[in-house]
Order: structure tokens, then sequence, then C-alpha cells
């Protein structure tokens, strides 16, 4: 008999290892984030939320930014300002970006832009696709790194070169860069100087680096104004933005120093499951810590070999998995975190071991 979501649920809070990410962080831990001297905001202005956006615009190498509860809403008012300014409609991108993906396509429903799919879905984005794009942009959107590619990451100066063919056609260059402290690592430069290549930067809190949630948009001071006014109209300027703020702040300093830790235990994991049967990295060796595995077993064969390791022994593996297109092979993300870094590459590899053959 399948579990239900209810069983799944008991048995990973029965858990005590976790293998991705920053574990199973219970509301108790992810409140004492908040420093109890945190000074409060007033509707977005002032207290934590003013001190994190200084320090965020200091870290990025940015003149100004803004701190918005939600990357969706980040990064489709940024991409307005840039459209008005240009009296275009036009946002060049990959077609597995997350705007066009996972959002409703709320960029063309509140905001009457257009989506420019460039490229493959599953080949990363190039310079050469760019440049088959006659239309002038209003922006072109570089996601970095590219989540649904495995944290695909181009060379720097492939990126020169991408970030170029926006601004020759009079585009702005927009780095969503939810994970850009993962691409920052992986290209082994700042997160100012990578961000320094755009005009705007949206960066998250809660993917690779565990807070509660929220993002920033950094950039020119006139844009981020404007994104500002424009988080009120989305109804982000809530009364008191100071707990997400307070917490973003504690993760950006707890866990940007170890983002290089996280990429080299990501390219040691690699290295241990390069020729385990039935494993493959995606792509190999890891661009980032963001590390994807495609596992050659059924769905539900994995689901249940899952299950046991979690209820034998209280190490919850990964919380879901995507298809590859085909039904025997499953895609796994496995983002590496402060929980991963608990299991030394060959326990990882006897852990996907078990997965791959374990009968129960």
């Amino acid at each position: 008999m399948t579990p239900s979501s209810d069983d799944e649920n008991a048995l990973r809070s029965a858990c005590t290892r976790f293998l991705v990410g920053h574990g199973n962080r219970p509301t108790s831990e992810l409140l004492a984030d908040i420093d109890p001297a945190t000074e409060m905001d007033r509707y977005g202005e002032g207290g934590v939320v003013a001190e994190l956006e200084s320090e965020v615009s200091d870290v990025l190498g940015k003149p100004a930014a803004v701190f918005l509860p939600t990357g969706v809403m980040a990064q489709q008012a940024t991409l307005r300002v840039h459209a008005d300014r240009r009296a275009r409609r036009t946002i060049v991108g990959h077609p597995a970006c997350h705007l066009d993906w996972r959002e409703g396509r709320g960029y063309e429903r509140l905001h009457g832009l257009t989506f420019r799919q460039a490229g493959e879905l599953r080949l990363p984005l190039t310079l050469e696709a760019l440049e088959s794009v006659a239309e002038p942009p209003a922006a072109l959107l570089i996601e970095l790194p590219q989540r649904d590619l495995g944290g695909f990451i181009p060379s720097w100066e492939d990126l020169l070169a991408q970030v170029d063919w926006g601004r020759q056609r009079g585009g702005a260059v927009h780095l969503d860069g939810a994970r850009l402290w993962e691409a920052a690592a992986g290209y082994e430069r700042s997160p100012a100087e990578v961000a320094a290549l755009f005009d705007t930067v949206y960066v998250s809190f809660y993917k690779g680096l565990g807070a509660v949630g929220g993002c920033c948009v950094a950039g020119p001071a006139d844009v981020v104004a404007e994104v500002r006014e424009w988080r009120g109209r989305h109804g982000g300027t809530v009364f008191g933005l100071w707990p997400y703020a307070a917490s973003c702040l504690t993760s950006l300093r707890r866990r940007l120093p170890r983002m290089a830790e996280y990429h080299r235990h990501a390219g040691a994991i690699a290295d241990a499951l390069r020729d385990l049967p039935g494993a493959e990295i995606v792509p190999d060796p890891p661009p980032t810590s963001h590390l994807h595995l495609h596992l050659h077993r059924r769905e539900e064969e994995l689901r249940a070999a899952a299950l046991h390791l979690a209820r034998d022994e209280k190490i919850w593996t990964f919380a879901h998995w995507f298809d590859c297109d085909t039904p025997s092979v499953q895609r796994i993300e496995c983002p590496v975190g402060d929980a991963t870094l608990g299991f030394s590459p060959e326990e990882v590899r006897r852990i996907v071991s078990y997965l791959l053959s374990h009968e129960g």
C-alpha cells in the first residue's frame, strides 16, 4: 500500500538526519534566527529591513536594494520598470526560466509583457541562441545558476558575451540570482563581481541561505525606488516585514561564507558517485553546490526505497523528484547545505546505492 502524505510527513518528522540542504529545520530553530533585539520596520521602512537592504547593496556592489516578500513579485516589478523605461514589452530568456514556467505567466497577465524564448529547453542558453532573436528586448533575463539544468553556469567568457548582446540591443540585463550565492562560488568570484555585469539583480534568502523567506532586488537607486513603489502596488508592503528581514540577515551572514565549502562537498560527492551504476551527475562535474542526480529507477521503486531508509535508519533523502522524460529515470535535486555536510561522500554513495537497489 502506498503511504499517504500524512504517513510520509510523520516519517520525515521522525528522521534525525537529512541529506539535502540545511535539513528539516523546525519553527523553533527558524524563529531563533530572529534576534530578540531586532528593530522593527514600519511598512517596509527603517529597522532591520533598512539594515538588510544596506548590507545587500554592499555585498552586491550596487547603489541600492529593496526587500520584497517574494521573488515572483520582485522580478515582475523589476522587469516592468525596465520595459516602461524603454517603451518595449519583450523579455528574452531561456525556455526553462522560472518566470515563464512557474509563475502563471504573471508578467503577461499583470504587466502586459511578452516572454521571448531563446534556445532549447534542455540545453544551456548560448550567444548563438540569443543572436537568433531580431526583436529588440526590453530586458535580457539570465538565470544563474540554471536550476532545471542541474545548476549549470556558462563560462565567464560566455556570460560576458550574453550580457553584451543584451546591452548592444538597448535592453536592460537582469539577473535571476535566486541562487547567485552558489553561482558566485562556482565562478570563484565574489557576488559583487558577478552582480557588476548586470543592471539589476534579484537574490533569494530562503533557498541556498535557508531563511524563512524573502528576497531583494539591487541596482541603480532610481530603478530600485520604482521597484519599491511596485512592491506597494502588488500588496507586498505589509505593516511589518521585520521577521522575514531579520531571518534573511542572519542567514546571509551565517551561510554566505560557507558557499565555497558547499561547492567543494558537492564535487566530492560527485567523485564518490561517478562510477556507481545507475547514478549520473548532471552536469558533471557539478559547477555549483546545487547538485542534480539522475537515478535509473522507476518512481514507485525509488520512493519505496527512500521511505524504507527513512523508517529503518532515520535518514531523509529527497523531498521530491522529477521524471527525465522516461519513467525509468528520475531527476533529483540535491542542494548541498549544512545538513549535507554531515554526510561523508562515502556515506552518500552508500545511501544512493541503497536507493537504487533496495527491494522491500
